[in-house]
């Protein structure tokens, strides 16, 4: 691959929006996890796997059932996702929030 097809490659990726929604971090064998939202959804899973794999996750239970019955325990899923408006200004925050606790009020019926 030449230098200019890399570079616009690169280019490409980084301008493309990423993907934004609801996500849950889940222990399979005790069944306790956290539900949030974010802009970036990748990233997010990402630093809840970097997070308790270095033994500092914030949720300290989940740190427990980490260090307890390892990664394979967990389960990273997108719950839902949420389509960027093309709207200037927009802020996908307060509708990320809501999506989530939606999601938080669904899986706590389960």
């Amino acid at each position: 691959m030449d230098k200019q097809r890399r570079k616009d490659l690169v280019r490409q990726y980084h301008e493309a929006p990423r993907p934004m929604g609801v996500y849950r971090v889940h222990c399979g064998a005790t069944g306790h996890g956290v539900v949030g939202a974010s802009q970036d959804l990748p990233s997010a899973l990402n630093r809840h796997r970097a997070q308790l794999s270095l033994g500092r996750h914030p949720d300290k239970a989940l740190q427990e059932d980490w260090n307890r019955h390892g990664a394979d325990a967990f389960v990273f899923q997108v719950l839902d996702t949420l389509a960027p408006r093309d709207e200037p200004g927009y802020d996908p925050s307060g509708d990320l929030e809501e999506l989530a606790q939606m999601w938080r009020e669904r899986l706590a019926q389960e």
